[in-house]
C-alpha cells in the first residue's frame, strides 16, 4: 500500500511537468501553421487573389480596415476585399512579431508589415506602405487556423499639407 501511494505520489508529481513539457511542442507546431497561413495571406494580398483571401477566413468574419466601419460576415468580408483589390496593388512582407495561443482553438498574431501601395488608374509612383496588425485567428473543424478578426492600422506618418 505504501508503494502505490509513493508512486501515485510521484507520477502526479511528474503529471504537471509532462504536460509543460508537452506544450512548447504545442505551441511550436501552432506557431509554424499560423505563420505558414501569414505567409499564404501575405501572397494572396501581394497577388490580389480574392478567392485565396476569402479560404483564409472563418464564415463570422470581422475585417477592420483603418478608417473604415468593421466589415461583418463573409458577404461583406469578401466586398471590403474586392473593392481595396479594385484600388490598390500591395506589394508589401509581414514581419511577426507575437504569435500567442490563447485556447486549444484560438489564437492571436501580432504583426507589421511594410512595403509599396499603387494606386490603379493612376499615373502617380507607388507610394510606401506600412501597417501594424492584430489578428484573431480560429482552428476550424478541419484543422485550418483561419481569420476570425482583423484589424490595422497604419505606421505611416500622415501626409502634410
Amino acid at each position: 500500500m505504501r508503494t502505490a501511494l509513493i508512486a501515485l505520489t510521484f507520477s502526479t508529481l511528474l503529471l504537471p511537468a509532462t504536460v509543460m513539457a508537452a506544450k512548447p511542442a504545442a505551441n511550436t507546431e501552432v506557431n509554424a501553421a499560423i505563420t505558414e497561413q501569414l505567409n499564404r495571406y501575405q501572397a494572396a494580398l501581394n497577388t490580389c487573389d480574392l478567392e485565396r483571401v476569402m479560404s483564409m477566413y472563418t464564415d463570422d468574419a470581422v475585417f477592420m480596415p483603418q478608417n473604415s466601419l468593421p466589415a461583418v460576415g463573409r458577404s461583406a468580408v469578401q466586398a471590403a476585399y474586392r473593392r481595396v483589390f479594385d484600388t490598390i496593388k500591395l506589394d508589401v512582407r509581414f514581419t511577426i512579431d507575437e504569435i500567442r495561443l490563447l485556447s486549444p482553438d484560438w489564437a492571436f498574431a501580432r504583426t507589421r508589415s511594410n512595403g509599396t501601395v499603387t494606386m490603379l488608374n493612376s499615373n502617380q509612383p507607388a507610394r510606401p506602405e506600412g501597417n501594424q496588425e492584430m489578428f484573431v485567428l480560429h482552428r476550424e473543424a478541419d484543422g485550418q487556423w483561419r481569420f476570425a478578426r482583423y484589424i490595422f492600422s497604419t505606421t505611416q506618418p500622415p501626409k502634410q499639407p
